[in-house]
């Protein structure tokens, strides 16, 4: 596996495994276990998938069926030839069985998540994050899977009605994205409490990193201004709480093998606000380039579903799995714009505005 060690990157978007987030004695304990990440081809899912790799683990992966086989980002990685690709459909009770079958650990990280398109077809979301969870807890309970790691958002709660924001912070659907995440997460819940089924829910706030989408804000922002291009951007009021794609990963493994978390909702967050204004600027710092932002209001979200206000109280994360992020956003940003950069082909300037 040499092939994966280190940090930086190869031709045409091959991202090899960050030395940012150092294996400790709690995830020594993944050598050996079976495990699998549904949407391990997706931006998080597959640096999961990279590091349970590294880390020892037996990985079995289920990305969606395409008829040409893609597995996403996975296909550009190289642990590629090292993991058991099962292809599927979440909303398919048969093939969510056969991937969770003989495994110890189940990351669920699978689901529909651009807002925008939610507004636009609200059922595919229902079908994929509410129905697709149940599939997946229910086999993870009919086959005595030892431990599923289900993934929430901080979209979940709407805007901040109190800060820091708490696991205890009430839950508000503003977008047909966030309604099914909080009925996937009452699911997981409902599964916990009514049959004991060993599950954690992770409620990662705003991963970002390379191998994101453009379609989220850094990489759109990154995409335009390396460009040249002025910045198209939306709303620039609301704030979000940034967490680098490795430790929202460290935090998905630390939750798939600390004792006694079962039954538990985690944060994590950074516990720092960043207006969305202020991002050209400093991504326009890491990049070393000006920036010029022009306002664009077909970006902007229906002014009720807007979030306004997100920052993390990530306490209980400290506390149950020893977590903290270690990247910092200045540095998250330098790392984001440096895979753009030496990846010119996977981006479209012309399609992307925020």
């Amino acid at each position: 596996m040499d092939d994966i060690a280190g940090h930086g990157f190869e031709a045409e978007g091959a991202f090899i495994v960050s030395d940012a987030i150092q294996a400790d004695d709690i995830l020594s304990g993944l050598a050996g276990k079976r495990v699998l990440v549904t949407g391990a081809g997706g931006f998080i899912g597959s640096r999961l998938t990279e590091r349970l790799v590294e880390c020892g683990a037996q990985v079995r992966v289920l990305v969606r069926y395409t008829s040409d086989g893609d597995a996403g980002w996975l296909d550009r990685s190289g642990v590629r030839k090292a993991i058991d690709v099962r292809r599927g459909d979440l909303a398919d009770r048969d093939s969510v069985t056969d991937a969770v079958r003989d495994r110890d650990i189940v990351f669920h990280l699978g689901a529909l998540i651009a807002i925008p398109y939610s507004y636009l077809a609200p059922e595919s979301y229902v079908r994929t994050n509410m129905f697709g969870t149940l599939n997946v807890l229910q086999a993870v309970r009919e086959l005595d899977v030892g431990r599923m790691v289900h993934t929430s958002t901080s979209e979940v709660y709407g805007s901040a009605q109190t800060i820091p924001m708490t696991e205890a912070h009430p839950l508000v659907g503003q977008s047909p994205y966030s309604a099914t995440k909080i009925a996937a997460d009452k699911l997981a819940e409902s599964y916990h409490r009514s049959f004991g089924t060993p599950v954690v829910t992770l409620r990662p706030f705003n991963t970002f990193g390379p191998r994101q989408s453009a379609r989220a804000v850094i990489p759109a922002i990154a995409v335009q201004m390396l460009a040249g291009r002025p910045v198209k951007l939306g709303d620039t009021r609301p704030t979000r709480d940034f967490v680098f794609v490795d430790d929202t990963v460290d935090a998905f493994l630390r939750a798939g093998i600390t004792p006694g978390v079962e039954g538990e909702t985690i944060h994590t967050g950074g516990g720092r606000e960043v207006r969305i204004g202020d991002l050209p600027e400093m991504i326009a710092t890491a990049a070393g380039v000006p920036v010029e932002v022009v306002a664009d209001e077909t970006r902007m979200r229906p002014p009720a579903s807007e979030v306004e206000r997100l920052i993390a109280d990530a306490s209980l994360a400290r506390a149950k799995l020893g977590w903290a992020p270690r990247v910092s956003v200045e540095e998250g940003l330098a790392r984001t714009v440096d895979f753009i950069r030496a990846n010119p082909t996977l981006y479209r300037p012309d399609e992307y505005a925020v």
